[in-house]
Protein backbone atom coordinates (compact mmCIF):
# COMPACT_ATOMS: atom_id res chain seq x y z
CA UNK A 1 0.00 0.00 0.00
CA UNK A 2 1.40 3.39 -1.01
CA UNK A 3 1.82 5.49 2.15
CA UNK A 4 1.61 8.81 0.32
CA UNK A 5 -1.77 7.90 -1.17
CA UNK A 6 -2.92 6.45 2.18
CA UNK A 7 -2.14 9.67 4.06
CA UNK A 8 -3.61 11.79 1.25
CA UNK A 9 -6.88 9.84 1.43
CA UNK A 10 -7.03 10.32 5.20
CA UNK A 11 -6.43 14.06 4.85
CA UNK A 12 -9.32 14.25 2.39
CA UNK A 13 -11.60 12.33 4.76
CA UNK A 14 -10.63 14.52 7.71
CA UNK A 15 -11.33 17.64 5.67
CA UNK A 16 -14.70 16.27 4.51
CA UNK A 17 -15.83 15.28 8.02
CA UNK A 18 -14.42 18.24 9.93
CA UNK A 19 -17.17 19.67 12.20
CA UNK A 20 -18.39 23.20 11.60
CA UNK A 21 -17.13 25.71 14.14
CA UNK A 22 -13.86 23.94 14.94
CA UNK A 23 -10.89 25.81 13.37
CA UNK A 24 -8.78 23.81 10.92
CA UNK A 25 -5.60 25.63 11.87
CA UNK A 26 -3.82 26.24 15.16
CA UNK A 27 -4.40 29.77 16.45
CA UNK A 28 -2.19 31.73 18.83
CA UNK A 29 -3.98 34.90 20.04
CA UNK A 30 -0.74 36.45 21.37
CA UNK A 31 1.56 34.69 18.91
CA UNK A 32 3.58 31.51 19.22
CA UNK A 33 5.38 32.33 22.44
CA UNK A 34 5.95 30.69 25.86
CA UNK A 35 2.92 30.09 28.06
CA UNK A 36 4.60 32.26 30.72
CA UNK A 37 4.33 35.22 28.33
CA UNK A 38 0.65 34.42 27.89
CA UNK A 39 0.29 34.71 31.67
CA UNK A 40 2.06 38.07 31.65
CA UNK A 41 -0.20 39.28 28.84
CA UNK A 42 -3.36 38.12 30.66
CA UNK A 43 -2.16 39.89 33.80
CA UNK A 44 -1.49 43.09 31.83
CA UNK A 45 -4.85 43.11 30.03
CA UNK A 46 -7.10 41.81 32.83
CA UNK A 47 -5.15 41.84 36.12
CA UNK A 48 -8.31 41.58 38.21
CA UNK A 49 -9.98 38.83 36.22
CA UNK A 50 -10.23 35.65 38.28
CA UNK A 51 -8.01 32.93 36.88
CA UNK A 52 -8.77 30.24 39.45
CA UNK A 53 -11.39 29.65 42.13
CA UNK A 54 -10.38 27.22 44.86
CA UNK A 55 -13.28 26.38 47.20
CA UNK A 56 -14.17 30.07 47.16
CA UNK A 57 -10.65 31.57 47.18
CA UNK A 58 -10.11 33.69 44.06
CA UNK A 59 -6.69 33.91 42.42
CA UNK A 60 -6.59 36.60 39.74
CA UNK A 61 -4.33 36.62 36.69
CA UNK A 62 -2.49 39.53 38.31
CA UNK A 63 -2.01 37.57 41.54
CA UNK A 64 -0.80 34.47 39.71
CA UNK A 65 1.66 36.48 37.65
CA UNK A 66 3.01 38.27 40.74
CA UNK A 67 3.35 35.18 42.95
CA UNK A 68 4.92 33.06 40.21
CA UNK A 69 7.42 35.86 39.51
CA UNK A 70 8.29 35.89 43.20
CA UNK A 71 8.90 32.15 43.06
CA UNK A 72 11.14 32.60 40.01
CA UNK A 73 13.00 35.31 41.93
CA UNK A 74 13.42 32.98 44.90
CA UNK A 75 14.78 30.19 42.71
CA UNK A 76 17.32 32.60 41.23
CA UNK A 77 18.36 33.73 44.72
CA UNK A 78 19.08 30.09 45.55
CA UNK A 79 21.37 29.73 42.56
CA UNK A 80 18.94 28.01 40.22
CA UNK A 81 19.13 28.78 36.53
CA UNK A 82 17.87 27.64 33.15
CA UNK A 83 17.75 23.85 32.81
CA UNK A 84 17.74 23.06 36.54
CA UNK A 85 15.01 20.69 37.64
CA UNK A 86 12.51 21.66 40.34
CA UNK A 87 10.06 19.10 41.75
CA UNK A 88 6.45 19.79 42.74
CA UNK A 89 4.83 17.26 45.09
CA UNK A 90 1.24 18.33 45.76
CA UNK A 91 -2.36 17.59 44.84
CA UNK A 92 -4.39 20.26 43.01
CA UNK A 93 -4.08 23.60 44.81
CA UNK A 94 -3.11 27.23 43.99
CA UNK A 95 0.46 26.67 45.22
CA UNK A 96 1.01 24.01 42.52
CA UNK A 97 -0.03 26.50 39.83
CA UNK A 98 2.17 29.26 41.28
CA UNK A 99 5.19 26.96 41.42
CA UNK A 100 4.61 25.70 37.87
CA UNK A 101 4.64 29.16 36.31
CA UNK A 102 7.54 30.33 38.50
CA UNK A 103 9.66 27.36 37.43
CA UNK A 104 9.00 28.02 33.75
CA UNK A 105 9.65 31.78 34.02
CA UNK A 106 13.23 31.14 35.09
CA UNK A 107 13.71 28.52 32.36
CA UNK A 108 13.91 25.71 34.91
CA UNK A 109 12.34 22.31 34.31
CA UNK A 110 9.08 21.37 36.05
CA UNK A 111 9.08 17.87 37.57
CA UNK A 112 5.57 16.94 38.76
CA UNK A 113 5.52 14.14 41.33
CA UNK A 114 2.55 11.84 41.78
CA UNK A 115 1.03 12.71 45.21
CA UNK A 116 0.16 9.04 45.69
CA UNK A 117 3.81 7.99 45.56
CA UNK A 118 5.39 5.97 48.34
CA UNK A 119 9.08 5.87 49.31
CA UNK A 120 10.57 3.70 46.56
CA UNK A 121 8.66 5.42 43.75
CA UNK A 122 9.58 8.86 45.09
CA UNK A 123 13.26 7.99 45.53
CA UNK A 124 13.43 6.62 41.99
CA UNK A 125 11.96 9.73 40.35
CA UNK A 126 14.12 12.12 42.40
CA UNK A 127 17.28 10.25 41.46
CA UNK A 128 16.28 10.02 37.82
CA UNK A 129 15.25 13.68 37.38
CA UNK A 130 17.89 15.04 39.75
CA UNK A 131 16.10 18.05 41.31
CA UNK A 132 17.82 19.76 44.23
CA UNK A 133 14.68 21.62 45.33
CA UNK A 134 11.14 20.43 45.92
CA UNK A 135 7.90 22.20 46.75
CA UNK A 136 5.89 19.76 48.82
CA UNK A 137 2.62 19.59 50.66
CA UNK A 138 3.42 19.70 54.37
CA UNK A 139 1.57 16.42 54.89
CA UNK A 140 4.06 14.74 52.52
CA UNK A 141 7.07 16.09 54.41
CA UNK A 142 7.74 12.90 56.40
CA UNK A 143 8.33 11.05 53.12
CA UNK A 144 10.45 13.86 51.64
CA UNK A 145 12.55 14.55 54.74
CA UNK A 146 12.88 10.85 55.54
CA UNK A 147 14.43 10.02 52.16
CA UNK A 148 16.65 13.07 51.57
CA UNK A 149 19.79 11.08 52.30
CA UNK A 150 18.85 8.88 49.32
CA UNK A 151 18.04 11.66 46.82
CA UNK A 152 19.74 14.76 45.36
CA UNK A 153 17.30 17.07 47.21
CA UNK A 154 18.90 19.85 49.23
CA UNK A 155 16.10 22.39 49.72
CA UNK A 156 12.51 21.69 50.74
CA UNK A 157 9.68 24.21 50.68
CA UNK A 158 6.41 23.18 52.27
CA UNK A 159 2.92 24.58 52.15
CA UNK A 160 -0.48 23.73 53.57
CA UNK A 161 -3.64 23.36 51.53
CA UNK A 162 -5.56 25.17 54.26
CA UNK A 163 -3.57 28.36 53.56
CA UNK A 164 -5.79 29.13 50.56
CA UNK A 165 -9.04 27.89 52.10
CA UNK A 166 -11.53 30.69 52.86
CA UNK A 167 -13.07 30.92 56.31
CA UNK A 168 -16.41 30.14 54.71
CA UNK A 169 -15.83 27.92 51.65
CA UNK A 170 -18.33 28.24 48.81
CA UNK A 171 -17.76 24.59 47.84
CA UNK A 172 -17.53 21.79 50.44
CA UNK A 173 -13.83 20.92 50.71
CA UNK A 174 -12.46 17.46 51.53
CA UNK A 175 -10.88 16.85 54.91
CA UNK A 176 -7.39 17.00 53.38
CA UNK A 177 -7.90 20.66 52.47
CA UNK A 178 -9.07 21.49 56.01
CA UNK A 179 -6.00 19.94 57.68
CA UNK A 180 -4.23 22.57 59.81
CA UNK A 181 -0.80 23.70 58.76
CA UNK A 182 1.99 21.37 59.88
CA UNK A 183 5.35 22.42 61.31
CA UNK A 184 8.20 20.86 59.33
CA UNK A 185 11.65 21.31 60.91
CA UNK A 186 14.38 21.76 58.32
CA UNK A 187 12.01 23.01 55.62
CA UNK A 188 11.20 26.51 54.38
CA UNK A 189 7.64 27.81 54.28
CA UNK A 190 6.60 28.56 50.69
CA UNK A 191 4.13 31.39 51.21
CA UNK A 192 6.25 33.16 53.86
CA UNK A 193 9.19 32.96 51.46
CA UNK A 194 7.19 34.38 48.54
CA UNK A 195 5.86 37.33 50.55
CA UNK A 196 9.42 38.32 51.42
CA UNK A 197 10.66 37.96 47.84
CA UNK A 198 10.80 40.60 45.10
CA UNK A 199 8.76 39.88 41.96
CA UNK A 200 11.71 41.05 39.86
CA UNK A 201 13.51 37.94 38.66
CA UNK A 202 16.54 37.82 36.32
CA UNK A 203 15.81 38.08 32.62
CA UNK A 204 16.21 34.67 31.01
CA UNK A 205 16.17 33.80 27.32
CA UNK A 206 13.55 31.06 27.47
CA UNK A 207 13.11 29.39 24.10
CA UNK A 208 9.94 27.60 23.03
CA UNK A 209 12.15 24.60 22.34
CA UNK A 210 13.93 24.38 25.68
CA UNK A 211 12.89 21.46 27.87
CA UNK A 212 10.23 22.80 30.21
CA UNK A 213 8.86 19.69 31.94
CA UNK A 214 9.63 16.08 32.68
CA UNK A 215 6.30 14.30 32.60
CA UNK A 216 6.77 10.75 33.84
CA UNK A 217 4.97 7.97 32.06
CA UNK A 218 4.51 4.35 33.12
CA UNK A 219 7.49 2.05 32.76
CA UNK A 220 6.97 -0.30 29.82
CA UNK A 221 10.36 -1.89 30.45
CA UNK A 222 11.06 -1.36 34.13
CA UNK A 223 10.62 1.94 35.92
CA UNK A 224 8.88 5.09 34.56
CA UNK A 225 10.57 7.38 32.07
CA UNK A 226 10.60 11.18 32.07
CA UNK A 227 9.22 12.64 28.83
CA UNK A 228 11.04 15.82 27.87
CA UNK A 229 8.40 18.33 26.80
CA UNK A 230 8.85 21.93 25.70
CA UNK A 231 6.75 25.07 25.95
CA UNK A 232 6.09 24.72 22.21
CA UNK A 233 4.45 21.36 23.00
CA UNK A 234 2.45 23.03 25.75
CA UNK A 235 1.02 25.93 23.78
CA UNK A 236 0.34 23.73 20.74
CA UNK A 237 -1.90 21.49 22.82
CA UNK A 238 -3.44 24.45 24.69
CA UNK A 239 -4.31 26.03 21.34
CA UNK A 240 -5.86 22.82 19.98
CA UNK A 241 -8.00 22.31 23.09
CA UNK A 242 -9.08 25.97 23.02
CA UNK A 243 -10.12 25.56 19.39
CA UNK A 244 -12.35 22.61 20.27
CA UNK A 245 -13.92 24.66 23.06
CA UNK A 246 -14.73 27.29 20.44
CA UNK A 247 -16.34 24.51 18.40
CA UNK A 248 -18.53 23.58 21.35
CA UNK A 249 -19.82 27.15 21.59
CA UNK A 250 -17.72 27.90 24.70
CA UNK A 251 -16.00 31.27 25.14
CA UNK A 252 -13.29 32.54 27.53
CA UNK A 253 -16.06 34.15 29.55
CA UNK A 254 -17.64 30.76 30.36
CA UNK A 255 -16.51 29.29 33.72
CA UNK A 256 -14.79 25.92 33.54
CA UNK A 257 -14.55 23.24 36.26
CA UNK A 258 -11.83 20.62 36.57
CA UNK A 259 -10.68 18.16 39.18
CA UNK A 260 -8.30 16.21 36.93
CA UNK A 261 -5.00 15.82 38.81
CA UNK A 262 -2.70 18.50 37.42
CA UNK A 263 0.38 16.33 37.84
CA UNK A 264 -1.15 14.18 35.05
CA UNK A 265 -0.42 15.27 31.49
CA UNK A 266 -4.18 15.69 30.80
CA UNK A 267 -4.54 17.65 34.01
CA UNK A 268 -1.59 19.84 33.01
CA UNK A 269 -3.33 20.61 29.71
CA UNK A 270 -6.76 21.35 31.14
CA UNK A 271 -5.84 22.67 34.58
CA UNK A 272 -2.60 24.59 34.03
CA UNK A 273 -2.24 25.55 30.36
CA UNK A 274 -5.70 26.11 28.88
CA UNK A 275 -6.93 28.49 31.64
CA UNK A 276 -4.04 30.88 30.93
CA UNK A 277 -3.88 30.37 27.16
CA UNK A 278 -7.66 30.76 26.78
CA UNK A 279 -8.05 33.38 29.50
CA UNK A 280 -10.83 31.46 31.22
CA UNK A 281 -11.89 31.39 34.87
CA UNK A 282 -11.33 27.86 36.16
CA UNK A 283 -12.82 26.32 39.28
CA UNK A 284 -10.26 23.77 40.45
CA UNK A 285 -10.92 21.05 43.02
CA UNK A 286 -8.30 19.07 44.91
CA UNK A 287 -10.01 15.84 43.98
CA UNK A 288 -13.28 14.50 42.67
CA UNK A 289 -16.25 14.60 45.02
CA UNK A 290 -19.82 14.43 43.63
CA UNK A 291 -21.25 16.99 46.06
CA UNK A 292 -18.36 19.40 45.49
CA UNK A 293 -18.80 19.10 41.72
CA UNK A 294 -22.56 19.71 41.90
CA UNK A 295 -22.14 22.61 44.34
CA UNK A 296 -19.48 24.22 42.12
CA UNK A 297 -21.61 23.96 38.97
CA UNK A 298 -24.61 25.41 40.81
CA UNK A 299 -22.72 28.23 42.56
CA UNK A 300 -20.53 29.40 39.66
CA UNK A 301 -22.79 28.53 36.72
CA UNK A 302 -20.11 26.35 35.18
CA UNK A 303 -20.43 25.97 31.41
CA UNK A 304 -17.89 23.24 30.67
CA UNK A 305 -16.31 20.43 32.68
CA UNK A 306 -14.64 17.05 32.28
CA UNK A 307 -14.23 13.83 34.23
CA UNK A 308 -14.34 10.06 34.16
CA UNK A 309 -17.53 8.35 33.03
CA UNK A 310 -17.69 6.69 36.45
CA UNK A 311 -17.94 10.15 38.03
CA UNK A 312 -20.73 11.22 35.68
CA UNK A 313 -22.76 8.12 36.54
CA UNK A 314 -22.20 8.67 40.28
CA UNK A 315 -23.52 12.22 39.99
CA UNK A 316 -26.58 11.11 38.00
CA UNK A 317 -27.32 8.44 40.63
CA UNK A 318 -26.59 10.66 43.65
CA UNK A 319 -29.54 10.98 46.06
CA UNK A 320 -29.01 14.76 46.38
CA UNK A 321 -28.66 15.53 42.67
CA UNK A 322 -32.07 17.26 42.65
CA UNK A 323 -30.86 19.84 45.17
CA UNK A 324 -28.46 21.42 42.67
CA UNK A 325 -29.04 23.32 39.46
CA UNK A 326 -26.73 21.82 36.84
CA UNK A 327 -28.42 23.37 33.82
CA UNK A 328 -25.70 25.97 33.23
CA UNK A 329 -23.55 23.21 31.69
CA UNK A 330 -23.19 23.34 27.92
CA UNK A 331 -20.41 20.83 27.25
CA UNK A 332 -19.18 17.86 29.30
CA UNK A 333 -16.09 15.91 28.30
CA UNK A 334 -15.64 12.41 29.66
CA UNK A 335 -13.17 9.54 29.50
CA UNK A 336 -14.35 5.94 29.24
CA UNK A 337 -12.17 3.75 31.46
CA UNK A 338 -14.20 1.46 33.70
CA UNK A 339 -17.66 2.63 32.69
CA UNK A 340 -18.11 3.47 29.01
CA UNK A 341 -20.06 6.35 27.50
CA UNK A 342 -23.31 5.03 26.01
CA UNK A 343 -26.34 6.56 24.32
CA UNK A 344 -28.35 5.87 27.48
CA UNK A 345 -25.86 7.75 29.67
CA UNK A 346 -25.79 10.61 27.17
CA UNK A 347 -29.61 10.92 27.25
CA UNK A 348 -29.71 10.86 31.04
CA UNK A 349 -27.02 13.55 31.33
CA UNK A 350 -28.72 15.71 28.72
CA UNK A 351 -32.04 15.43 30.57
CA UNK A 352 -30.36 16.40 33.84
CA UNK A 353 -28.13 19.23 32.64
CA UNK A 354 -29.03 20.14 29.06
CA UNK A 355 -25.34 19.50 28.28
CA UNK A 356 -23.97 17.34 25.49
CA UNK A 357 -21.77 14.53 26.85
CA UNK A 358 -18.92 13.38 24.63
CA UNK A 359 -15.65 11.48 24.72
CA UNK A 360 -12.74 13.83 25.39
CA UNK A 361 -9.85 12.51 23.32
CA UNK A 362 -7.16 9.91 22.79
CA UNK A 363 -3.54 10.55 23.61
CA UNK A 364 -0.59 9.66 25.79
CA UNK A 365 2.09 11.30 27.92
CA UNK A 366 4.65 11.07 25.12
CA UNK A 367 2.48 13.24 22.85
CA UNK A 368 1.28 15.63 25.58
CA UNK A 369 -2.05 13.80 25.10
CA UNK A 370 -5.24 15.36 23.60
CA UNK A 371 -4.24 14.15 20.12
CA UNK A 372 -7.83 13.78 18.91
CA UNK A 373 -11.19 15.40 19.56
CA UNK A 374 -14.87 14.46 19.22
CA UNK A 375 -16.58 17.83 19.72
CA UNK A 376 -19.16 18.44 16.99
CA UNK A 377 -19.33 14.77 15.98
CA UNK A 378 -22.42 13.80 17.99
CA UNK A 379 -25.13 14.19 15.31
CA UNK A 380 -27.60 11.29 15.56
CA UNK A 381 -25.22 9.72 18.14
CA UNK A 382 -22.98 8.67 15.27
CA UNK A 383 -20.00 8.53 17.62
CA UNK A 384 -21.66 5.95 19.89
CA UNK A 385 -23.14 3.66 17.25
CA UNK A 386 -19.87 2.12 16.11
CA UNK A 387 -16.97 0.23 17.66
CA UNK A 388 -15.97 1.65 21.00
CA UNK A 389 -14.21 3.80 21.87
CA UNK A 390 -14.83 6.53 19.26
CA UNK A 391 -12.13 9.18 19.72
CA UNK A 392 -12.76 11.18 16.56
CA UNK A 393 -10.40 13.22 14.43
CA UNK A 394 -6.77 14.27 14.93
CA UNK A 395 -6.26 17.86 16.07
CA UNK A 396 -4.83 20.27 13.47
CA UNK A 397 -1.19 19.49 12.72
CA UNK A 398 -1.39 15.89 13.98
CA UNK A 399 -1.52 12.81 11.74
CA UNK A 400 -2.50 9.20 12.42
CA UNK A 401 -2.09 5.85 10.73
CA UNK A 402 -2.62 2.18 11.57
CA UNK A 403 -0.02 -0.51 10.94
CA UNK A 404 0.34 -4.22 11.56
CA UNK A 405 1.98 -4.85 14.94
CA UNK A 406 4.40 -7.40 13.53
CA UNK A 407 5.12 -6.47 9.91
CA UNK A 408 4.61 -2.67 10.36
CA UNK A 409 2.71 -2.68 7.04
CA UNK A 410 -0.14 -0.18 6.65
CA UNK A 411 -3.56 -1.54 7.54
CA UNK A 412 -6.52 -0.68 5.30
CA UNK A 413 -9.28 1.53 6.68
CA UNK A 414 -11.63 -0.54 8.82
CA UNK A 415 -8.92 -2.94 10.03
CA UNK A 416 -7.35 -2.82 13.47
CA UNK A 417 -3.67 -2.56 14.24
CA UNK A 418 -1.16 -0.38 16.08
CA UNK A 419 -1.83 3.37 16.27
CA UNK A 420 1.05 5.49 15.00
CA UNK A 421 1.02 9.24 15.51
CA UNK A 422 3.02 12.13 14.10
CA UNK A 423 2.65 15.33 16.14
CA UNK A 424 4.55 18.56 16.82
CA UNK A 425 4.07 17.83 20.55
CA UNK A 426 5.98 14.55 20.56
CA UNK A 427 8.46 14.35 23.43
CA UNK A 428 11.94 15.41 22.44
CA UNK A 429 13.65 12.60 24.36
CA UNK A 430 13.27 10.31 27.33
CA UNK A 431 15.25 11.88 30.16
CA UNK A 432 18.52 10.00 30.80
CA UNK A 433 17.53 7.37 28.23
CA UNK A 434 19.55 8.07 25.06
CA UNK A 435 18.37 6.20 22.00
CA UNK A 436 15.14 4.91 23.54
CA UNK A 437 12.87 7.39 21.74
CA UNK A 438 14.59 6.71 18.44
CA UNK A 439 13.81 3.01 18.81
CA UNK A 440 10.09 3.87 18.86
CA UNK A 441 10.18 6.16 15.80
CA UNK A 442 9.75 5.33 12.15
CA UNK A 443 10.39 8.35 9.90
CA UNK A 444 8.90 10.65 12.53
CA UNK A 445 5.95 8.35 13.30
CA UNK A 446 5.72 7.31 16.95
CA UNK A 447 4.78 3.71 17.71
CA UNK A 448 2.23 4.01 20.52
CA UNK A 449 1.64 0.32 21.18
CA UNK A 450 -2.09 1.08 21.41
CA UNK A 451 -4.63 -0.87 19.38
CA UNK A 452 -6.89 1.17 17.12
CA UNK A 453 -8.77 1.38 13.85
CA UNK A 454 -9.39 4.19 11.36
CA UNK A 455 -12.84 3.67 9.88
CA UNK A 456 -14.02 4.36 6.33
CA UNK A 457 -14.69 8.01 7.26
CA UNK A 458 -11.26 8.53 8.79
CA UNK A 459 -12.41 8.52 12.43
CA UNK A 460 -10.15 6.90 15.00
CA UNK A 461 -11.51 4.17 17.27
CA UNK A 462 -9.49 3.19 20.31
CA UNK A 463 -9.80 -0.58 20.73
CA UNK A 464 -7.55 -1.27 23.67
CA UNK A 465 -4.35 -0.60 25.50
CA UNK A 466 -1.09 -2.14 24.49
CA UNK A 467 -0.51 -5.69 25.63
CA UNK A 468 1.29 -4.74 28.83
CA UNK A 469 -0.42 -1.65 30.21
CA UNK A 470 -3.29 -1.97 32.68
CA UNK A 471 -5.86 0.67 33.52
CA UNK A 472 -6.80 0.75 37.21
CA UNK A 473 -9.51 3.33 37.93
CA UNK A 474 -8.20 5.30 34.95
CA UNK A 475 -4.55 5.21 36.12
CA UNK A 476 -1.95 3.62 33.86
CA UNK A 477 -0.13 0.70 35.50
CA UNK A 478 2.70 -1.22 33.84
CA UNK A 479 3.37 -4.75 35.12
CA UNK A 480 7.08 -4.32 34.46
CA UNK A 481 7.24 -1.43 36.94
CA UNK A 482 5.53 -3.49 39.66
CA UNK A 483 7.90 -6.38 38.91
CA UNK A 484 10.88 -4.05 39.26
CA UNK A 485 9.63 -2.77 42.61
CA UNK A 486 8.92 -6.31 43.83
CA UNK A 487 12.48 -7.22 42.88
CA UNK A 488 13.69 -4.89 45.63
CA UNK A 489 12.09 -7.04 48.32
CA UNK A 490 14.85 -9.16 49.88
CA UNK A 491 12.73 -12.32 50.04
CA UNK A 492 11.37 -12.34 46.47
CA UNK A 493 13.19 -14.46 43.93
CA UNK A 494 11.03 -13.61 40.94
CA UNK A 495 7.62 -12.38 39.90
CA UNK A 496 5.21 -12.07 37.02
CA UNK A 497 2.43 -9.48 37.00
CA UNK A 498 -0.68 -9.64 34.83
CA UNK A 499 -4.07 -7.95 34.91
CA UNK A 500 -7.42 -9.25 36.06
CA UNK A 501 -10.66 -7.69 34.87
CA UNK A 502 -12.63 -6.02 37.65
CA UNK A 503 -16.14 -4.50 37.46
CA UNK A 504 -15.29 -1.61 39.81
CA UNK A 505 -11.66 -0.79 38.93
CA UNK A 506 -11.56 -1.90 35.30
CA UNK A 507 -8.48 -4.00 35.96
CA UNK A 508 -6.37 -4.95 38.96
CA UNK A 509 -2.75 -6.14 38.90
CA UNK A 510 -2.10 -9.68 40.12
CA UNK A 511 1.46 -10.61 41.14
CA UNK A 512 2.53 -14.24 40.99
CA UNK A 513 5.56 -14.44 43.28
CA UNK A 514 8.30 -16.99 43.76
CA UNK A 515 10.13 -16.63 47.06
CA UNK A 516 13.85 -17.27 47.44
CA UNK A 517 14.39 -20.93 48.43
CA UNK A 518 15.53 -20.12 51.94
CA UNK A 519 12.47 -17.92 52.55
CA UNK A 520 9.76 -20.32 51.41
CA UNK A 521 7.10 -20.63 54.08
CA UNK A 522 8.68 -17.81 56.06
CA UNK A 523 6.63 -14.92 54.72
CA UNK A 524 2.94 -14.63 53.90
CA UNK A 525 0.98 -12.98 51.11
CA UNK A 526 -0.45 -10.59 53.70
CA UNK A 527 3.05 -9.47 54.72
CA UNK A 528 4.04 -8.94 51.10
CA UNK A 529 0.86 -6.92 50.52
CA UNK A 530 1.72 -4.72 53.50
CA UNK A 531 5.20 -4.16 52.04
CA UNK A 532 3.66 -3.20 48.70
CA UNK A 533 1.39 -0.68 50.39
CA UNK A 534 4.45 0.94 51.95
CA UNK A 535 6.40 1.08 48.71
CA UNK A 536 3.85 1.59 45.92
CA UNK A 537 1.07 4.02 45.11
CA UNK A 538 -2.20 2.50 46.26
CA UNK A 539 -3.51 1.87 42.74
CA UNK A 540 -0.41 -0.20 41.87
CA UNK A 541 -0.62 -2.54 44.87
CA UNK A 542 -1.22 -6.00 43.39
CA UNK A 543 -3.07 -9.04 44.59
CA UNK A 544 -0.37 -11.41 45.82
CA UNK A 545 -0.27 -15.08 44.86
CA UNK A 546 2.75 -17.05 46.11
CA UNK A 547 3.84 -19.94 43.89
CA UNK A 548 6.44 -22.66 44.25
CA UNK A 549 7.82 -21.72 40.85
CA UNK A 550 7.09 -19.54 37.84
CA UNK A 551 6.54 -20.89 34.31
CA UNK A 552 9.58 -19.77 32.31
CA UNK A 553 10.58 -19.66 28.65
CA UNK A 554 13.86 -21.07 27.41
CA UNK A 555 15.29 -17.56 27.46
CA UNK A 556 14.38 -17.02 31.10
CA UNK A 557 11.22 -14.93 30.72
CA UNK A 558 8.03 -15.52 32.70
CA UNK A 559 5.33 -17.14 30.54
CA UNK A 560 2.44 -14.83 31.34
CA UNK A 561 0.02 -16.74 29.15
CA UNK A 562 0.44 -19.62 31.60
CA UNK A 563 -0.18 -17.33 34.57
CA UNK A 564 -3.47 -16.24 33.00
CA UNK A 565 -4.77 -19.79 33.42
CA UNK A 566 -4.51 -19.36 37.20
CA UNK A 567 -6.54 -16.15 37.42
Amino acid sequence: MDEKLYVQKLEELWEKNWPAGVPREIRYPFGEKPITEYLEERARIHPDKVAYIYYGYELTFGDLNDLSSRFASFLASQGFSKGDRVAVFMPNCPQFIIAFYGILKLGCIHVPVNPLFKDQEFIYEMNDAGPELIVSLDLFAPLVMGTMDQTPLKTVLVTSMSEFLPTEPTIPPPGLVRTPKQDVPGAMDLMTTLKAQSPDYPSVNVSLDDTAALNYTGGTTGMPKGCEHTQRDMIYKASAISATLDGAGISPEDPYLTYLPIFWIAGENYGLLVPVFYGQTTIILTRYDPVAVMAAVDRYKVRVTNGLMDNIVEIMDHPDVGKYDLTSLKATMTASFVKKLTIEFRRRWEALTGSVLFEAAWGMTETHTSDTFTIGLQDDDMDLKSSPIFVGLPIPGTKLKIVDFDTKALKPLGEEGEILVKTPALLKAYWNKPGVLESQLDDGWFHTGDIGMLDEDGFLHYLGRNKEMLKVKGMSVFPSEIETLLGRHPDIGGSGVIGREDPEKGQVPVAFIMLKPERKGQITAEELTAWCRENMAVYKVPEIRIMDGLPMTATGKVMKTELEKDL
